[in-house]
């Protein structure tokens, strides 16, 4: 068992990339010892039963990559996106997806930053898996709701991940390869003052449809790949180089053809200065996400495309101060969003909007009394529209009355939004705590879509003179403890949050009935409240956790659903996740987990009636349904060994995604008989039992 060290109050260590740490030391000889050792200590510290009841920040998962990621999965796909959903608060989108939602949000407010890049839709094959190669993450934590003050653009969920760094000391790498995909990574020193690591994935399902006749003009596959280079200037400054691109393309003959990509890229100077403790740290960010999509319906081709580009630089700063933490900073983006542009026969629309956002943030962690410790924070974002396009008034049935343009990149409007965060922990004990607190963060891009889960098919939208930054207020309360050997460790946590300017479609309204977006929608306010539950058990040859969520989410938009409250499309009521690890010996060890997920909120038609030989269906409340519930057990097994004196390990993974071949509910029609006397609702799967296996090699 690994050496236990004691974390700080803060959790700093599982915050910043885990090679800042090198640079405490006069030679570079002893800072790359340095290096290996601090990295141990990150992976100790920040998953330790002590971390969860000391860490200030309620509501915060500090993720255990190498746990999480060794979890069953479908088709073999070691799938951090996919374990997130294991966690007590978190849900998954529905069967198949990897996308996952937060205490009441969807995943459409959550916000996904890779070395401070934003990504969008990071999932392949429509959501199958996600696009993150497990073999280049460090670090990740996921904020509930209750985000620190640095942090902003979620209304839900925020994860921070960060990237490894590179070997300094030696060459290393592995390859794998499984069912769909095969991946591989290299790492090497850069001199004796950096390194770099390089990481690639493929699918390769593709090259087999190419061999047979029926399917050789179809199109499918993936890949991504993560690239990361250090470059220490010298004892007090530090250059990081990252890269991340990902891309998906679906083409069924001349019948549809998807593609969607990402791509993100920073380039970050940290700066230590003279007293230990206090940085620097400098990014200039770009980040593209890009879809394009073509259809052909009764003969016409239809094609979609959209964007999302942002490019800024960020400024944080970190101060040790007595007993006083103190982070504060800037960040300035300028994004570009195309909301749509369609090409049918001659029709041609399109609909582009830029804004310029800033950001300015301060956060203090201050112990009050050996037993309390408090962090204050306040985040002021400002979010100006840019001249060019078109902007526009509309009436109350999203008709246009009133349309004008001004000078390209002149600001149209501005708006300001104020974002007190607290957090509070009260250690009576070394053994226990009690912890409070409360948020409020807003969001400027926001996602349109015509069901529950991401797909390339998504519109987003950014805050302008008629879509207001959606805001939202969380508090929560709960309980830590663990017992004196961390053997087991136990959470119960109590939350209730409220949204505002939350956009749904218009009844009778989808996602292309007009170009102009703001036209869809109508706004409201949202609310979500629950209870969540984790009991983890972290020593010995059995290791897992048992979370449950009890939850609710409800929404209101007058002129939807007669101006009452409906349930979210997300509502679902009971979340059951059971993990388990077990280390048979050395080189076996085996893992399962089961999830139970109560019927999810829907709309179905309470009546229809006969118009000109054609059936409508009436609906009188919207998502007053639910599908029927969802659960399944996957189980895998690993198999590793050393070989050539344990420079090369080898290593197999059996694993069956569903093992008692549940249909889990995917989508629910309703279809008429030839009559149209009857009408019934037909329930369609994803997937069936699905064994798989994968093999690595490591040197």
């Amino acid at each position: 068992m690994a050496k236990y060290i004691r974390p700080t109050m803060l959790g700093a260590i599982a915050l910043l990339p885990t090679t800042v740490w090198a640079q405490h030391t006069n030679t570079s000889e002893d800072s790359t010892k340095l290096k290996s050792q601090r990295l141990q200590e990150v992976i100790v510290t920040s998953h330790s039963a002590r971390q969860r009841v000391e860490t200030i920040q309620i509501g915060s998962e500090f993720l255990n990559l190498q746990e999480l990621s060794k979890t069953p999965a479908l088709f073999g796909q070691n799938d951090i996106m996919r374990s997130i959903q294991l966690l007590p608060g978190v849900k998954s989108e529905n069967e198949g997806s990897s996308s996952f939602q937060v205490r009441g949000g969807t995943s459409a407010q959550n916000s996904i930053v890779y070395d401070d890049a934003p990504v969008y839709n990071v999932g392949h094959l429509a959501g199958l898996f996600s696009a993150f190669n497990d073999d280049a993450l460090a670090t990740a934590t996921l904020y509930k709701g209750l985000i620190p003050a640095q942090y902003g653009g979620a209304t839900a969920g925020y994860l921070d991940i960060n990237s490894r760094s590179g070997n300094p000391s030696a060459c290393h790498g592995q390859a794998s390869i499984g069912l769909l995909s095969a991946k591989g990574t290299f790492e090497a020193p850069l001199s004796d003052r950096g390194s770099f690591l390089v990481t690639a994935r493929r699918s390769y399902l593709d090259l087999f449809l190419k061999q047979i006749n029926a399917f050789k003009d179809n199109t499918l596959y993936f890949y991504d790949v993560n690239a990361k280079a250090t470059w220490r200037w010298n004892t007090h400054n530090q250059l990081f180089w990252s890269f991340f691109a990902s891309n998906d393309k679906i083409g069924l003959q001349d019948k549809l053809n998807l593609k969607w990509s990402n791509i993100a890229t920073t380039l970050s100077w940290l700066h230590h200065f003279q007293k230990e403790g206090n940085t620097s740290k400098t990014s200039l960010i770009y980040s593209n996400y890009s879809t394009t999509d073509g259809v052909e319906v009764l003969g016409l081709d239809i094609s979609f495309s959209g964007f999302i580009r942002q490019y800024g630089i960020r400024q944080n700063f970190r101060y040790a101060l007595g007993r006083h933490q103190l982070d504060m900073g800037l960040q300035s983006m300028v994004l570009d969003v195309k909301s749509a542009e369609w090409r049918n026969v001659n029709k041609h629309e399109r609909e582009e909007r830029k804004a310029w956002e800033n950001s300015f943030w301060i956060n203090d962690t201050y112990q009050l009394h050996p037993k309390v410790t408090a962090s204050l924070g306040f985040r002021l974002g400002t979010f100006s529209n840019l001249g060019g396009p078109h902007y526009y008034e509309i009436d109350e049935d999203g008709n246009i009355v009133w349309m004008y343009k001004t000078r390209k990149n002149r600001i149209v409007n501005t708006q300001v939004t104020c974002e007190p965060r607290a957090s509070l922990v009260f250690m009576p004990t070394h053994l226990w705590s009690i912890k409070a607190g409360y948020t409020r963060s807003a969001q400027n891009i926001h996602a349109l879509r015509n069901q529950n889960t991401s797909t390339p098919f998504d519109r987003y939208t950014i805050s302008s003179n008629l879509v207001k930054p959606q805001v939202a207020d969380q508090v929560s309360l709960g309980i830590f403890a663990m017992t004196p050997q961390q053997t087991y460790d136990f959470s119960l946590e109590g939350y209730f949050r409220h949204v505002n300017h939350v956009l749904d479609y218009r009844d009778g309204i989808s996602f292309s009935s007009q170009i102009e977006i703001e036209r869809l929608v109508l706004a409201g306010e949202g609310k979500g409240y629950g209870l969540e539950m984790c009991a983890r058990k972290n020593t010995g040859k059995l290791t897992g956790w048992l979370s449950y969520t009890l939850s609710w989410s409800k929404t209101r938009i007058d002129g939807i659903n007669g101006g009452r409250w409906y349930d979210a499309n997300n509502d679902r009521r009971h979340d059951i996740d059971i993990v388990g690890i077990y280390r048979l010996n050395p080189h076996w060890t085996l893992h399962a987990v089961w999830v139970y997920n109560s019927g999810q909120a829907f709309t179905a038609p309470s009546g229809k009636y006969e118009l000109i030989d054609n059936y409508i269906y009436y609906y009188a409340e919207r998502n007053s349904y639910r599908a029927p519930a969802n659960h399944r057990m996957d189980v895998s097994a690993t198999w590793s060994r050393p070989i050539h004196h344990g420079k090369w390990t080898r290593e197999w993974i059996f694993s069956i995604y569903n093992l008692y071949n549940r249909y889990n509910p995917y989508l629910i029609r309703f279809e008429d008989s030839a009559d149209g006397a009857r009408t019934k609702a037909t329930q369609y799967s994803l997937f069936g039992i699905v064994p798989s296996v994968a093999f690595t090699i490591k040197f």
